[in-house]
């Protein structure tokens, strides 16, 4: 199922190219009615893909409740729910921080192969003043932190917001645990649920070529090749920056987990592709749970670290919120002294955490931060154009950020299970953490 899906969603890929790039070049004639043109086919197109985005999440707020209350049931008591905590929270710190330090060396390594080679921006730069249509009230810090906590885990359930989730959930969990067998027809109603939520995952990802060609197809039609070639320099550079990036995401899991890590590149492949041609992590989320129990991470601990990853580990959107920052500043002639890049860097590091639910989540973040350090949030023009095409890497890249922290966090917590070759039975997933405890 796996492999053929991987490869479905491929042929998807190369018939939406195809089919927008031709869309766009035989109706575009630079008038303003051919472009409304062109966004009204791309606005039908898009139907098929916010069909498919809105299957995902009507799965992934039962399926996250369902798989964590499990986990945490036959984690085994406190002491351990909290030892995997502490692991994931300083994973997760050390882990952001060398996503920002990396944006922010390799964006002074572009910047001076571009001055080196005369590639400029200046043109493209819009005025200081302009308005840039992204609402940065969507994200405050203050309010943030209160919304932690569900007031209703009903609303938290209807507005997918899954750090809330996570929270009820722990403490569901923990209590099972503390009140033994009396909560014994909940885990087993808990086990029900996980199992019916991972077959309807089965059944939902057989759309996901028809989503990948739509999004891929509307966005060529309404913007043609033409946006990629203008800023071809920064999006090529913060692609090979994201290479950089996976290669020691996968050098860390080669180091922790040996040869095996090989294997874990080779399963999340299938979850990589879909987050990387629907721009959304999100949509990857079930594949990549699925993924990791195939590789034997104990359904307990990935249950528990890939909701948080989703919140606080989001690799990818890391290095791309420092490298753009510093990218708008270098096309305004604003050299930042190293005191404030740093200043910088830590600023996008508290203000990015549970950014998952906020729409445009990383460029609401690079808005707030660009006026702090007297740069023009009318930047965020020069690369709104192009972000739909870079958020497709860093999704991909905040899949593989959490399904390595996930791997690697089981490894410490003791042995990892088999590998399964074949897809996994939901019912011996499920019953994985038992026999570990027997």
């Amino acid at each position: 199922m796996a492999n053929r899906l991987t490869f479905w969603i491929i042929v998807a890929l190369m018939l939406g190219v195809t089919t927008g790039w031709i869309t766009h070049v035989a109706i575009d004639d630079g008038s303003k009615a051919a472009a409304e043109r062109l966004t009204g086919i791309a606005g039908y197109l898009s139907i098929l893909t916010q069909l498919f985005l809105r299957l995902i999440k009507m799965i992934i707020a039962p399926l996250v409740f369902s798989t964590l209350v499990v986990g945490i049931a036959h984690m085994g008591g406190g002491a351990a729910l909290g030892r995997v905590g502490l692991r994931s929270l300083a994973w997760f710190v050390g882990a952001s921080l060398v996503s920002l330090m990396l944006g922010l060396v390799l964006v002074h390594v572009s910047q001076a192969l571009a001055d080196a080679l005369g590639v400029h921006t200046a043109a493209l730069t819009p005025p200081a003043g302009g308005a840039t249509g992204v609402d940065q009230s969507a994200f405050d810090l203050a309010k943030f932190v209160t919304h932690v906590v569900p007031a209703s885990i009903v609303d938290a359930m209807a507005q997918n917001e899954i750090l809330q989730i996570v929270v009820f959930s722990v403490f569901l969990g923990v209590a099972i645990t503390a009140v033994g067998d009396a909560a014994a027809p909940l885990v087993r109603a808990a086990e029900a649920l996980a199992a019916a939520m991972l077959q309807v995952t089965n059944y939902v990802m057989r759309f996901a070529p028809v989503a990948v060609f739509a999004a891929t197809a509307a966005t060529l039609t309404e913007r043609g090749a033409g946006v990629i070639g203008q800023l071809a320099w920064f999006m090529g550079s913060f692609y090979l920056s994201l290479g950089v990036l996976w290669a020691v995401l996968i050098g860390v899991a080669f180091a922790i987990l040996g040869a095996r890590a090989g294997k874990l590149v080779r399963l999340i492949g299938s979850p990589l592709l879909l987050a990387f041609t629907t721009a959304s992590s999100e949509a990857a989320y079930p594949r990549t749970l699925e993924a990791l129990e195939r590789f034997g991470v104990p359904p307990r601990i990935a249950s528990f670290v890939l909701p948080l990853g989703y919140s606080f580990n989001l690799d990818g959107s890391m290095m791309y919120m420092t490298f753009a920052s510093l990218f708008i500043a270098h096309a305004y002639g604003i050299a930042l002294p190293l005191g404030a890049q740093i200043t910088m860097l830590l600023v996008l590091m508290v203000t990015s955490k549970g950014i998952a639910g906020v729409p445009r989540a990383s460029l609401v973040v690079i808005a707030a931060t660009l006026p702090l350090f007297h740069i023009p949030e009318a930047g965020l023009l020069l690369i709104l154009a192009v972000d739909h095409f870079l958020d497709m890497g860093r999704s991909a890249t905040n899949v593989i950020g959490n399904a390595v922290a996930a791997s690697v966090i089981a490894r410490m917590e003791g042995p990892l299970g088999p590998v399964l070759d074949g897809e996994p039975g939901v019912a011996d997933a499920l019953a994985y953490p038992r026999e570990a405890q027997a």
